[in-house]
């Protein structure tokens, strides 16, 4: 049976991980310009000052893409770029344009996310994410873009990866903004979903009615003892998944929660705003997570697949330990398990089954060597991307309605807490020249691509 009709290849990247031009324009600082140029919060000291320097190189970025014969490109919009001091910046609502025109005229739909973590640094300085008032100037960003792009962009996402923003941001503080308060991460966690419900109204109402709207989850597929699942789950799927469409907060999450707070934050009335449809649930996938109870004696495992801080991300789950798991294991440490993502994508099936679902993220971090020829040989994410591509199709062969797959990343970039240690590109990149060169990946994307298109 394979992919449906129209089903969407691409590849994804994210703005602060590419862009560069830290200071041009009118831009802006964000949580991660302040986050990176923390002593000891990046490794190396490296920050996204120049990152792949993509604002500069944006056509010969546009141009590979085009080579590659992808069919979209998820990208992410910079709000500090756009609206740096709440008033928009022409300049960079310039690029976007640009950027999205040329897009259209490669024959490439624009995806665009409005948030991939990059916050104001303003904002963040009157709150930040447990500050209600955020989701409220989020509401006002999506509808300030989507009346500049709104008549050309294929697919609008609110959030990339919540997930992230609110626990390893608030809670473990491995990602910017770098706080540890699990109260605090809560509250983010509410606020975000309440931004995604206020901006996907806002969206509505200004973007062309044939856009397809969406918002990405990193979900984790947890596999373990049935009580630790249950909690691992509730903090970090449920807490999005369920408000988002339609359910409102899951009760044992409130439960497990409770001695921290008595969620006074959740107002009435939130929860139908967070629930605004969607066309489409994308789905960031890279590895399963296996937990375990903890008997409270024995020394703890911590193997969650995140950089580990002095806090732990998963709040409510004190009695849970994250178990080593078998390899093969990417550059990151990270499982290699592509029954994983099918298991996932059929869960959501049977749980959501009138959402269709997007893989937005998948990809892997190996240790790539550019040899003596000048090739990369990265045979071993050759095989990730294959074994992945292989499990989306058996998961639409099972009846999951599922209509797109995005590669991560295009390029290799900034990678967040790692810097620019691990590398997930299809293409490589000098980080020093900035040259660009095609992995064995990408040659083989392309060529999956044309067989499965042609």
């Amino acid at each position: 049976m394979g992919f449906p009709e129209g089903f969407l290849w691409g590849a994804a990247t994210a703005a602060y991980q590419i862009e560069g031009a830290a200071q041009e324009d009118g831009r802006a600082p964000s949580i991660w310009d302040t986050f990176s140029h923390t002593p000891g919060k990046v490794l190396n000291g490296d920050t996204g000052d120049v990152a792949t320097d993509h604002y500069h190189r944006r056509q010969d970025d546009i141009a590979t893409m085009a080579e590659l014969g992808i069919g979209a490109y998820r990208f992410s919009i910079s709000w500090s770029r756009v609206l740096p001091d709440g008033t928009p910046n022409q300049k960079g609502m310039d690029f976007y344009s640009r950027l999205v025109d040329e897009l259209l005229d490669h024959g490439i739909a624009p995806v665009a996310t409005l948030y991939h973590w990059d916050l104001p640094q303003a904002l963040e300085d009157a709150g930040g994410w447990p500050e209600r008032d955020t989701a409220r100037r989020f509401a006002d960003y999506a509808d300030r873009i989507g009346r500049v792009l709104g008549d050309r962009v294929h697919t609008w996402t609110t959030l990339n990866e919540p997930w992230c923003s609110a626990f390893l941001g608030y809670a473990s503080g491995v990602h910017a903004p770098g706080i540890t308060d699990p109260v605090a991460a809560l509250t983010a966690a509410h606020h975000l979903n309440l931004a995604h419900g206020l901006a996907a109204r806002a969206l509505r109402g200004v973007v062309s009615p044939s856009a397809r709207h969406s918002v990405t989850l990193n979900l984790h597929h947890v596999r373990g003892d049935a009580e630790a699942v249950r909690r691992v789950d509730a903090v970090a799927n449920r807490v999005f998944l369920d408000p988002m469409l339609g359910n409102g907060y899951p009760a044992d999450l409130l439960d497990d929660t409770a001695s921290l707070t008595d969620w006074g934050f959740l107002r009435d009335g939130d929860e139908a705003i967070i629930a605004a449809p969607v066309d489409a649930l994308g789905v960031n996938y890279y590895s399963p997570t296996l937990v375990r109870d903890w008997d409270g004696v024995s020394p703890r495992a911590h193997a969650d697949g995140h950089r580990q801080g002095t806090a732990t991300p998963f709040v409510g789950c004190d009695d849970v330990e994250f178990a080593e798991q078998p390899g093969p294991y990417t550059a990151m440490g990270w499982p290699i398990d592509a029954t994983g993502m099918e298991e996932l994508l059929l869960r959501l099936h049977r749980e959501h089954p009138d959402t269709p679902l997007m893989v937005t993220e998948n990809g892997a971090a190996f240790d790539d060597v550019l040899d003596g020829d000048g090739r990369i040989r990265d045979d071993r994410r050759i095989a990730y991307l294959r074994d992945h591509i292989a499990a989306a199709e058996r998961a639409c062969d099972a009846g999951a309605d599922v209509r797109g797959y995005f590669a991560w990343s295009l390029l290799d970039n900034f990678e967040w807490a790692y810097g620019y240690s691990k590398r997930f590109g299809l293409v490589h990149v000098d980080y020093a020249t900035g040259d660009r060169t095609w992995k064995d990946s990408a040659t083989w994307y392309r060529d999956t691509i044309d067989r499965y298109t042609s």
